[in-house]
């Protein structure tokens, strides 16, 4: 077996395998890497010496069997046996999922949520999305603070688990996808720097140093990430990767990273004969993120749509605060432009950030299926000091109208993990660092965040204490209950509709036509001969439809319009008609 790795500024290297050390030699082409051949299997133990150090993992490992400081270990992905064909599924009519392995059953094991594939199914459900899967030190993490950027968290199941599960979902005719994350590594278990200049202080991040794009040694750096990506969708049979907070990645180079991966991934796509897609999560509101590359655009296939939940957030909720309040002046207003134009911030002035903010997008050649819409997300609820949901302080009747605004938007929508049913298990910001330092940088960070927007520090739940990762886990006994069982059939009767009535995945972003009444709090849009309608009030409500019509689903029962089109409807409920 060959053995290379990338090490530019060491002087010597040897390859220590099963115990046996191995001298490695300079590439005769690639300037900076080594090589060695030596005889080995799935599962053997290796790491590299570099200048007579102590070994350290691969950087391009596939598996990590003793965490991130432990050794690698030989995975050959051609052995595992596939049970599945698989043509894979397009963004278009997606409705997405997204998922915490460590939380989505109280095992926190890839095999385990094997086991609920079957409600997602049944839900109507045509992705997965996986939150990060990449070790990190510890047991139970959010997996933002990853590293071995190739390989897969052993108290997952390792790699041969993710395939398990990927083979078991697509029996079930669901797609993954898998959240990656480029703008930085964790800070515990990260021993790039050691290898060669994999970050650069040219650049600054929230992270610290950036991740080397731009700088001396970048072009390697840059196959790294690229190469990873293209593994977990070649070797792992995956649909596609959400790549994190892209507007984090300092790049100066005419050809960026972005454009570099979203064209290789094309080509992948096109030799494996399946759709692939890239979703980015951007803070830019920038349609040139998803602008074909043709078109002067990075060409990644969509992106996620803040400002969608913002509006809506606060339209459901009331709340102000921080980056809520450009939303909050008119929460209505501000749906209605996130249901027909995007962006909320389309070049008009943020307050949270003290500037003008974002650029229009082009609504008659940009399809909807570019912008993903949601209600709630990991990041919206974990990044809470609570963690909690919108089920801890909504109506059923206000969760409901949430749903029927996301599952009818003309955006490929995107529930969060027990959403579907109001989950009331929060969903927190919890950690297992195995530094004690680190542990408690985190605890007291945690805090003082919180504390200087005025919560009380001891009502911030401790992310290095087992309880606030067992709270967060969902508890699977809810959806036959009520309400949320009342709540469960509602998304299925939704996500149905959107699956059987064309004009629901309608990509044309013009046709969207809204109105609203700020002051009594209702909402209507029209979705090609369908007419979405939501009465977010205490108050029963009559509006005036301008045209008849029979309700084909309703949260509350209600009444056809009468001839002159007046549909009554009850207090916190939504309902969806057809001509």
């Amino acid at each position: 077996m060959l053995f290379e790795v990338w090490a530019p500024h060491a002087d010597r290297i040897a390859l220590l395998l099963e115990g046996a050390t191995h001298p490695m030699s300079r590439h005769p082409v690639r300037a900076g890497w080594w090589l060695a051949e030596a005889e080995a299997h799935s599962g053997d133990r290796y790491g590299y010496v570099l200048d007579d150090r102590p070994p350290l993992p691969d950087p391009r490992s596939r598996r990590q069997p003793e965490g991130p400081d432990g050794l690698s270990a030989v995975v050959v992905h051609e052995t595992f046996g596939w049970q599945h064909s698989w043509e894979g599924r397009p963004l278009q009519r997606a409705v997405l999922y997204e998922l915490h392995i460590g939380t989505f059953t109280p095992e926190g094991t890839l095999d385990a949520a094997v086991q609920q594939l079957p409600h997602l199914a049944g839900l109507g459900i045509t992705h997965i999305e996986l939150m990060p899967v990449c070790p990190f030190p510890g047991r139970h993490g959010w997996g933002y603070e990853g590293v071995s950027l190739w390989a897969v968290h052993e108290p997952y199941g390792g790699p041969e688990a993710l395939k398990r599960f990927v083979d078991a979902a697509h029996a079930h005719g669901l797609g993954v996808v898998l959240d990656v994350v480029h703008n930085h590594l964790g800070p515990s278990g990260n021993y790039l720097p050691a290898f060669g200049p994999y970050f650069t202080d040219t650049h600054h991040t929230p992270w610290g140093s950036a991740v080397n794009l731009d700088a001396a040694g970048s072009d390697e750096v840059r196959a790294f990430l690229l190469e990873s990506a293209l593994a977990w969708l070649r070797d792992y049979r995956l649909d596609g990767l959400r790549l994190d907070a892209v507007h984090t990645l300092a790049d100066t180079r005419a050809y960026t990273f972005l454009e570099e991966l979203s064209t290789a991934v094309d080509v992948l796509a096109a030799e494996l004969g399946r759709p692939l897609f890239l979703v980015a999560e951007s803070d830019t509101c920038d349609p040139r993120t998803t602008t074909p590359r043709g078109e002067g655009g990075l060409g990644l296939h969509a992106q996620w749509n803040d400002d969608f939940h913002h509006a809506l957030h606060t339209t459901l909720t009331g709340e102000s605060q921080g980056y809520y309040a450009d939303f909050a002046r008119a929460p209505l207003s501000a749906l209605a432009k996130t249901l027909t134009r995007v962006f909320f911030h389309d070049g008009t002035y943020s307050s949270f950030r003290g500037r003008v903010h974002g650029r229009p997008v082009d609504r008659a050649h940009t399809p909807a299926h570019r912008f993903l819409g949601y209600a709630q997300t990991h990041d919206q609820i974990g990044n809470r000091a609570k963690g909690d949901r919108l089920s801890a302080g909504l109506s059923p009747g206000l969760l409901a109208c949430a749903a029927t605004l996301t599952l009818t938007s003309p955006y490929p929508p995107m529930l969060f993990m027990g959403e579907e049913w109001g989950a009331r298990t929060p969903w927190q910001f919890f950690t297992d660092h195995t530094d004690p330092e680190l542990a408690q940088a985190v605890r007291e960070g945690r805090r003082r965040e919180f504390t200087s927007h005025g919560w009380s520090a001891e009502d911030i739940p401790d992310p290095q204490d087992p309880a606030t990762r067992q709270r967060s886990c969902l508890d699977w006994t809810e959806p036959a209950r009520e309400p949320h069982a009342r709540l469960l059939a509602w998304y299925r009767e939704l996500i149905a509709l959107r699956r059987d009535r064309p004009d629901l995945t309608d990509p044309d972003l013009a046709a969207v036509k809204v109105a609203y009444d700020e002051e009594a709090r209702w909402l209507t849009f029209r979705r090609g001969d369908l007419r979405v309608v939501v009465n977010l009030s205490e108050e029963a409500v009559r509006i005036k439809l301008g045209g008849g019509g029979r309700v084909l689903a309703a949260w509350e029962p209600v009444g056809a319009p009468d001839t002159d089109g007046l549909l009554v409807m009850p207090p916190e409920s939504c309902a969806v008609l057809g001509r």
